[in-house]
């Protein structure tokens, strides 16, 4: 009997943590460096948040398109995020760095890409924005944890961001054959 409910208790807690991960299935994101995000993303644009309204699934915020840093040729109207657990909450008559992908004609944006307030952005970060993240695309960024951080590879550059400001005012650039810091 004993053995009986132990089996029981045993498959009750299985099945109640499997549940709680369902639950809690937030938004699981690493860190992005602002030239990951640049590369990653299929759109890059600074925008200004002028409306918003609940579709189907769905919430559109409706931009008026300053700059496109990268993507078509067309311009963006509207934003979508999705109604889930990485859906983005955007203040209105507010400018924004919007990196995204383009799905059927539409950009989305998600929590975990990279759509930080313009005015949040350093000086060197909006420069590399047209003039040295594009560049560094073929390095990889690899973000550091906890030491030590092994790189074994020329076309890499290590991102720990201890109190560094490698996210703020560095683009990782590959010269001569090997990426750095720059």
């Amino acid at each position: 009997m004993t053995r009986y409910v132990s089996s029981c208790f045993i498959t009750l807690v299985v099945l109640f943590l499997w549940r709680v991960e369902d639950i809690a299935d937030a938004c699981r994101c690493l860190p992005q460096h602002p030239q990951q995000a640049f590369c990653n993303a299929e759109i890059v644009i600074r925008a200004k948040v002028v409306g918003k309204k609940a579709v189907s699934n769905a919430i559109k915020y409706d931009i008026e398109q300053i700059k496109m840093f990268k993507g078509c040729d067309q311009v963006i109207h509207a934003i979508f995020t999705y109604t889930t657990s990485c859906s983005v909450t955007l203040e209105i008559n507010k400018e924004y760095l919007f990196t995204g992908k383009l799905k059927t004609g539409r950009m989305s944006i998600t929590l975990c890409g990279y759509n930080p307030p313009w005015e949040d952005l350093s000086a060197a970060q909006k420069n590399s924005l047209t003039h040295r993240y594009q560049s560094g695309c073929d390095c990889k960024i690899i973000h550091c944890t906890s030491l030590p951080c092994p790189i074994s590879t020329t076309d890499a550059c290590l991102w720990m961001d201890w109190g560094t400001n490698n996210s703020q005012n560095l683009a990782c650039i590959k010269s001569n054959g090997s990426c750095a810091w720059k």
